[in-house]
C-alpha cells in the first residue's frame, strides 16, 4: 500500500518552530507501508520578507542545517519527504531558487526541482503586489522522481496555473504530481480547487497539494484548503483550516483503469516544451 500525505502549515519565520511542528504531526501518523508526505511551499522559514530568504541562502551553515533537519525527518519518520521548498542561493551569489528537494526514508536527496513560474502579480489583498523575481532565480528544468512504487511530478504553488508543465510531467510518465504552495487566501478562495483538480483531471494523475495557512508574521494571509486528488478529480481528502497532516492512498489499479477508459495521452494532437529566456 501506498500512502500520500500533505501537511498543512502556518509557517513563521522561525526554523525551530516550524521543525517541531512537521515532527509533532508526522509522529501522530500511523499508516504502514510507503508513505509519501508532501509539505508545503516555504516550510521551513515564511512569514518574512523575501530577502530574508535570500539571507538565508547565503549563509551556507544555515542551508546546510535546513538540509540536513529535512534529511533527518525523512528519515526519522522513515518516508518519502517532498520538503516544500527552501531557498537555495544560485550560481550568481545574488539570487535564490525556491527549491524543492526529496528525500527517501533513508534521508538521502532523490530528486529537485527549481520553480519555474514565478509569483510577479497584483493582488487585490493586505500585500497589494508581489515580485517573486526581485529575489528569486527561475529554474529551467523538470522535476521527476522514482519512489519504490511510483514516479512523481514535482511542481511549486504558481505553477499549478501552467498546464503545460503539467502536460510534460504527465508525458514524462508520472503517477502523480505534487504542489507545495503559499496560494494566497485571495487567488485561492477564487481558483484554488477548481485548477487543482483541473491538473488532474486532464492529466490522470493524483495530485498530492500542500498549503500555508492562515495569518502569517508578515501579515500575509494564505489559503489552506490542502487536498488530495484521484486521477477522476475525486478529493480524497482535505483540510480547510489549521495545521494538520491528511492522508489517502494511492491506488494503480485505478489509475490504470481510468487511463485505459480514456486515453487521452494518446489522443492529444498538441506537443509543447519548456521555453527559457534569459
Amino acid at each position: 500500500m501506498v500512502n500520500l500525505s500533505a501537511i498543512q502549515l502556518c509557517s513563521q519565520p522561525n526554523v525551530e518552530h516550524n521543525l517541531s511542528t512537521i515532527n509533532r504531526l508526522l509522529a501522530s501518523s500511523n499508516v504502514s507501508g510507503e508513505h509519501i508526505v508532501v509539505l508545503p511551499e516555504c516550510c521551513l522559514y515564511f512569514g518574512g520578507s523575501d530577502q530574508d530568504q535570500l539571507l538565508l541562502a547565503k549563509e551556507n551553515s544555515v542551508t546546510q542545517y535546513l538540509h540536513s533537519s529535512l534529511s533527518d525527518i525523512a528519515q526519522k519518520h522513515q518516508v518519502y519527504l517532498v520538503a516544500g521548498s527552501v531557498p537555495v542561493l544560485a550560481s550568481d551569489g545574488e539570487k535564490f531558487t525556491n527549491t524543492c528537494f526529496v528525500f527517501s526514508p533513508k534521508g538521502k536527496v532523490i530528486g529537485r526541482y527549481d520553480k519555474i513560474h514565478l509569483f510577479d502579480a497584483q493582488v487585490n489583498d493586505s500585500e497589494k503586489s508581489y515580485l517573486e523575481s526581485k529575489y528569486t532565480k527561475a529554474g529551467k528544468q523538470l522535476g521527476l522522481v522514482a519512489t519504490e512504487s511510483t514516479k512523481l511530478g514535482l511542481t511549486i504553488c504558481y505553477d499549478l496555473r501552467f498546464p503545460e508543465l503539467y502536460r510534460q510531467l504527465r508525458m514524462k510518465g508520472v503517477d502523480m504530481i505534487t504542489v507545495p504552495s503559499a496560494f494566497t487566501s485571495k487567488t485561492g478562495s477564487a481558483h484554488w480547487q477548481a485548477l487543482l483538480q483541473a491538473r488532474a483531471i486532464e492529466n490522470q494523475v493524483y495530485v498530492v497539494a500542500a498549503n500555508q495557512q492562515g495569518i502569517h508574521n508578515n501579515g500575509r494571509e494564505t489559503w489552506g484548503h490542502s487536498m488530495i486528488i484521484s486521477p477522476w478529480g475525486e478529493i480524497l481528502s482535505s483540510i480547510p483550516e489549521g495545521e494538520s497532516m491528511i492522508t489517502a492512498q494511492y491506488d494503480k489499479d485505478t489509475l490504470t483503469s481510468i487511463r485505459h477508459a480514456m486515453p487521452v495521452t494518446e489522443h492529444n494532437k498538441f506537443e509543447s516544451k519548456l521555453n527559457i529566456y534569459e
